[in-house]
């Protein structure tokens, strides 16, 4: 039974909560009314809500709550150190917080938040103080390899912690690939193995990929998908190599989002769309695409979804699942939720600004 019963979406107006008290989902709360909310996040051995605000001109902002959002308290955002730089005679700051995770259960109150220009940052204090992780932001060849993908600057959107052992960690950086620690950080080494590149003068290049979105299955973390901008790739031995499982006549090839089933690891979902400047549904029609074998195959889901002069795309944070529920929105401020894993899709809401982020939460 499915005991997530809110839903917190990041838009370019606001943090706006949705709750479902068995009537259906209704807008329970908005917090940050006008403000762009890039991320939200809730750290499940807490229930701490964060929200993760872009505000442009007065840059990057974080801020906590632990009342499920009745009130929040700003904290300091992450800061590069003095003297740091993303290329040579480029200083770096912070310019985007892209993704948030905690570091493990056995590591009470620690926490990773991945940033543009590429930098990963801990911390130890329930985001009281943040520090750069030196292991990745040291890597050989960063200020080369290391490239904006949609954005000036490589970005850190994905962290994935095996919840079977917390010094474990994958992340996903747009554009360098995806790298891998296992030993809390200290060290990193690229795991781009079958992964190609079509924009690179290698394709096979060990660093450079673009991996839109990197996520694991909770019940067998070795099988992770990405969503890539060169097709959407699968492995099943925890990274050391990659296989393509687009389809090769078919929609599910290019997007931003996917999700896992929690615990069946063949099955995922994407929202297709087409490539490069394009970045509009595929014939002007939304779908959503299923696989339950591993991508060997992949079933189009339509019902309930524009199928005629639709424009918008989900991005990669915008598509989530709880037990058989799925929602994802959109671009263009559409919010679709499916109750029977979906195969259809009803409307939540079609005036809501740009969605950035969607995340359900008990």
């Amino acid at each position: 039974m499915n005991s997530k019963t809110q839903l917190l979406l990041g838009t370019r107006k606001g943090l706006v909560a949705y709750k479902n008290n068995g009537n259906g989902w209704k807008v329970d709360r908005v917090s940050f009314m006008g403000q762009p909310v890039s991320l939200t996040y809730v750290d499940p051995r807490t229930s701490t809500w964060w929200a993760c605000l872009d505000h442009g001109h007065w840059g990057c902002k974080l801020h906590r709550s632990y009342d499920q959002g009745e009130s929040w308290t700003e904290v300091t955002a992450p800061k590069y150190p003095d003297g740091e730089e993303v290329k040579d005679g480029v200083q770096a700051s912070v310019r985007y917080l892209w993704a948030m995770a905690h570091a493990g259960e056995d590591k009470s109150g620690q926490l990773w938040i991945g940033t543009e220009p590429g930098g990963l940052f801990g911390s130890k204090d329930n985001g009281d103080s943040f520090h750069l992780n030196r292991g990745l932001w040291d890597q050989p060849g960063r200020k080369e390899k290391w490239f904006g993908g949609g954005r000036d600057y490589a970005g850190i959107h994905s962290v994935v912690v095996d919840p079977r052992d917390s010094d474990h960690v994958f992340v996903g950086i747009s554009v360098a690939g995806v790298f891998e620690t296992k030993d809390g950080g200290k060290t990193w080494t690229p795991r781009n193995k079958g992964l190609t590149a079509d924009f690179l003068p290698d394709p096979d290049a060990d660093v450079g990929h673009d991996p839109h979105l990197l996520v694991a299955c909770s019940s067998n973390p070795d099988v992770l998908w990405q969503q890539n901008h060169c097709g959407i790739f699968r492995s099943s031995d925890g990274a050391m190599n990659w296989e393509d499982v687009s389809q090769q006549e078919g929609p599910a090839k290019f997007g931003f989002a996917v999700a896992v089933d929690d615990e069946d690891p063949n099955t995922a979902w994407v929202v297709p769309a087409v490539k490069d400047e394009m970045r509009i549904p595929v014939d002007n029609a939304l779908c959503v695409c299923r696989t339950e074998d591993g991508g060997k195959t992949w079933q189009e889901y339509r019902k309930g979804l524009p199928q005629q002069d639709s424009y918008d795309i989900a991005f990669r944070h915008a598509l989530d699942k709880t037990g058989d529920t799925l929602v994802f929105g959109t671009t263009t401020g559409n919010l679709y939720l499916s109750n029977d894993r979906g195969e259809s899709w009803e409307t939540v809401n079609n005036n809501l600004a740009m969605i950035y982020s969607v995340e359900f939460a008990p």
